[in-house]
């Protein structure tokens, strides 16, 4: 019989002096190496530590169950993927960990993101609290959409001008397996963006997800609407608790062009309606366009923030146009600072 493998604590630190992320290893080499889901308790640090270091969750762990590496083999390959962490941001990460203070660099960083002037009027913010998204216009500009649009469409072995080639994506569904790449990282690192969701979070101290790309082309008899129709991405086990969610259109989005599409304001009616379910039913399952959905249109640059409580997804593209998008959210790493 196998000895049980010890999952390591939190406030362990790995070869690189990072805290948490060899138990993040170590939870995958649990129970004989077969895959489980993650500790629930650990799904927020799980998340924050990828996400400081530049690595998707999902392609975290297709790594870890495929290859069963050691931990400095995981290491290497996190450095391989998105290039060695700075000082300062692994400083940051283990601070937010153990809840210590910030290094006066960080602390600087923050105090201008704080000081910088608003990206959100009170109108938008007004907005937002009716119904639960907001527009930030330009949250990039037209050469940096254009950069980010390139490289996806290489991505996907298409070209804008070729009709047939937006139909070739190996990967079923609109979702584009493409993070690191530094036309994607300028995005995220813009501080329009930044500060738009430090006035919704009310605090500069956020981290940005390291997250994938759409590339949505237009319906067609051969190439239905894969989908996601509405959803949720919560957890409706757990307490309902405040999150956000962005997506960045690197192209003008009509909406008829597979826009993302909300029922605005349900944030205000989703604890109450969840009980109205019958017994057992799952959430996801419900006729959600029934609830009130619309397409939100937005031109190239532009970012919509919305709140997780929203029903979300993308719809059929009836446009002449692929829709092109980057997701990019933010988040406390401090738990108390939501």
């Amino acid at each position: 019989m196998e000895s049980p493998f010890a999952i390591a604590s939190t406030h362990e630190l790995s070869p690189m002096g990072i805290y948490h992320l060899k138990r993040l290893w170590s939870s995958t080499h649990a129970n004989g190496n077969r895959q489980t889901q993650p500790l629930p308790q650990d799904a927020h640090l799980n998340r924050l530590v990828l996400d400081a270091l530049g690595i998707g969750l999902n392609q975290a762990y297709q790594f870890l169950y495929a290859q069963k590496p050691s931990l400095d083999d995981f290491e290497e390959w996190v450095v391989a993927t998105s290039g060695e962490p700075s000082q300062t941001r692994v400083e940051r990460l283990n601070a937010d960990i153990t809840g210590s203070d910030y290094s006066k660099e960080t602390l600087d960083r923050l105090n201008a993101i704080e000081e910088a002037p608003a990206v959100l009027s009170q109108q938008d913010l007004a907005f937002w609290q009716r119904n639960g998204y907001v527009i930030v216009r330009n949250a990039i500009d037209l050469n940096a959409c254009q950069r980010a649009e390139k490289v996806i469409y290489e991505t996907v072995g298409a070209k804008p001008d070729d009709l047939n080639s937006w139909y070739q994506k190996k990967e079923s569904g609109i979702m584009v397996e493409l993070i690191q790449n530094e036309a994607l990282e300028a995005n995220r690192r813009s501080l329009r963006i930044h500060k738009a969701f430090s006035q919704l979070w009310e605090t500069p101290a956020l981290w940005v997800t390291a997250d994938r790309c759409g590339f949505h082309a237009p319906q067609r008899e051969n190439h239905p609407f894969p989908g996601p129709d509405l959803h949720w991405d919560v957890d409706f086990r757990r307490p309902l608790d405040f999150a956000t969610q962005g997506i960045l259109y690197l192209t003008d989005t009509p909406p008829e062009q597979g826009a993302l599409t909300l029922v605005p304001g349900f944030h205000h009616q989703l604890s109450r309606w969840l009980p109205s379910l019958p017994t057992g039913a799952d959430p996801n399952q419900q006729d959600l366009h029934a609830l009130g959905s619309i397409p939100i249109g937005a031109n190239a640059g532009d970012m919509i923030i919305w709140h997780h409580h929203l029903p979300h997804g993308s719809r059929p593209n009836l446009g002449v146009r692929p829709r092109i998008v980057q997701y990019i959210n933010m988040y406390p790493g401090r738990r108390h600072l939501a």
